[in-house]
């Protein structure tokens, strides 16, 4: 009896996508929740599952082609004759592991990670069978078992035969170019396409204009640098720059609501609640992912939001209805080096403000020239609704906010 794969359901407004890529082939044997394939889709990747194990006796889409939710990608027979391992292999760094223990002990320990393994999602159990390295990462998902963030987090340093750690080095993408080919033509993702599309509506749609200002960070790098060990150790997340940043918008856009607001024909929906968009860079682009109920939430468990989006946004790991619905949005081009831009809308929002490098700049403060950590500001709004005063009390109250944090806790 055969079993039909089908494409998932893919989040709001998405119907349809383009197969990616199949990681198995007819004839493979599969496990329940396996991956088998990826998929496309305007936004994000998403993976395809097994809904139980067999063997794969047909794959009816092929790589390139577009399926639409609830199609039958494959045939899976769950009765067909034959074994599956819940690892086909034992990943790099078990037989390190092992190496230097004697006999059992090197087998059991070999064999209590790979049970973890095999207890572990789909998307684990493929960056394993790839040869990631699974060897001193705890888990920390249900019952210890290990997540893709734990596997792409875990990159960042690597531990060598001695126990020490050494930095590794960040992956750059690189775009293949044959030999004597001076140019090449490469069709856009689905991903790359909607980014263009939705970059040049903007554009052509709003009226956009871009004002901005430069704040003085003392105050906050002076609560960051005496609170930071305690805020780690107590939330398990680094006291960063965005979780101020986002309350002191929050702040702003409830003494000025034309900037959380958006056009509808002739009418103009403002909106009641705050749900920011941070933009991350990915390899497959740039997305914006969505904290929502920003003002409700604490400042630790805006940065815990925050640290999450990026490292799922890296690994492919983010759902399509994470990245919808924002009322504004907040990008930071000085992770880049930027000291100055104009941030383009995030359509059909109306206002977006563009964080930049800090640098220590002399600046007049009482009469006397100091040194001071600066960030230039810009805040890009549409001018259809939103009126130049609006957006310079905007940005002033931004400003304010971090330029004495205090009033973030009181209110002021």
């Amino acid at each position: 009896m055969t079993v039909p794969i089908k494409a998932p359901a893919m989040g709001e407004s998405i119907a349809e996508a383009v197969v990616a890529k199949w990681v198995v082939k007819e004839g493979d044997f599969v496990t329940a929740d396996q991956m088998v394939a990826e998929l496309e889709t305007d936004k994000v990747n998403l993976e395809v599952t097994a809904p139980v194990a067999g063997k794969i006796v047909k794959i009816v889409t092929a790589k390139g082609a577009t399926v639409k939710v609830g199609e039958a990608m494959a045939e899976l027979d769950e009765k067909a004759e034959g074994s599956v391992a819940s690892v086909k292999s034992a990943p790099r760094g078990m037989e390190a592991a092992g190496e230097g223990n004697a006999g059992k002990g090197g087998e059991a320990l070999a064999s209590a990670r790979a049970d973890l393994v095999s207890k572990s999602g789909p998307a684990v159990q493929k960056l394993v069978a790839e040869g990631k390295d699974t060897a001193g990462i705890a888990g920390s998902g249900k019952d210890g078992r290990l997540t893709k963030g734990d596997l792409v987090n875990s990159e960042q340093v690597t531990v060598n035969r001695t126990g020490t750690s050494a930095p590794v080095a960040a992956s750059v993408p690189v775009v293949p170019r044959a030999a004597g080919v001076l140019e090449e033509r490469v069709p856009m993702t689905r991903i790359r396409k909607t980014i263009a599309g939705r970059l040049k509506q903007a554009q052509n749609t709003a009226a956009m204009l871009t004002t901005y200002n430069e704040v003085d960070l003392s105050r906050v790098n002076e609560l960051r640098k005496l609170h930071k060990d305690a805020f780690e150790k107590k939330h398990g997340v680094k006291l960063g720059y965005m979780g101020f940043f986002s309350k002191a918008v929050v702040d702003a856009l409830k003494a000025w609501p034309a900037l959380n607001a958006e056009i509808d024909g002739d009418d103009i929906i403002y909106k009641n609640h705050y749900d920011l968009g941070i933009a991350v860079s990915s390899e497959r682009g740039l997305v914006v992912p969505v904290v929502r109920g920003a003002d409700e939430l604490s400042l630790a468990e805006i940065e815990k939001a925050i640290a999450d989006f990026g490292a799922r946004a890296r690994s492919g790991g983010l759902k399509p209805d994470e990245l919808s619905g924002g009322t504004f949005s907040i990008t930071n081009g000085g992770v880049f080096g930027s000291m100055m831009s104009m941030p383009i809308l995030n359509y059909p929002q109306v206002g977006i403000l563009g964080m930049h490098a800090i640098k220590e700049r002399p600046v007049v403060v009482d009469g006397q020239i100091v040194i001071r950590p600066m960030m230039y500001l810009a805040l890009t709004y549409d001018h259809r609704i939103v009126d130049g005063r609006e957006a310079v009390s905007f940005l002033v109250r931004v400003k304010d906010c971090l330029e004495d944090p205090a009033r973030l806790v009181l209110g002021v």
